[in-house]
């Protein structure tokens, strides 16, 4: 079961947490080639304040509501969905809409990518670890 993480200052907490345990920590962009190796700290913690850059400038809500965290306290899966990419991700349009990327304590599985990817989030994802 996973728990959505709605409120920003919510995300600022888990943000906090995961810089401080920032080891060990695998990042899979949903359609493109599963990781091999967990990522070295400085990369993820890159990542992640990367992705809190992205989530504020294209989530443009009072609430988060769209990353899923396994376990608040401790996590070891979490998925958050591309806010240019949401369709209906609770499944009533009969569409299922994969999260744009997996963070895991562990070796992601591959999912089904979304149709289209957005050349965008390519070059984003690319600069993230290429900057």
């Amino acid at each position: 079961m996973l728990w959505a993480i709605r409120e920003w200052k919510d995300w600022e907490t888990l943000l906090a947490r995961l810089m401080s345990q920032s080891e060990g920590w695998y990042a899979y962009f949903v359609g493109m080639d599963l990781p091999e190796t967990p990522l070295a700290a400085p990369e993820f913690q890159r990542f992640l304040k990367e992705m809190d850059l992205l989530l504020r400038r294209d989530h443009r809500e009072r609430y988060l509501g769209i990353v899923y965290v396994d376990d608040r306290e401790h996590p070891q899966l979490i998925k958050i969905y591309d806010p240019n990419n949401l369709g209906a991700s609770c499944g009533s349009s009969g569409k299922h809409i994969p999260p744009g990327w997996v963070l895991s304590r562990f070796p992601p599985e591959t999912l089904p990518a979304p149709p289209i990817i957005p050349e965008g989030r390519r070059r984003w994802w690319q600069t993230v670890f290429n900057p």
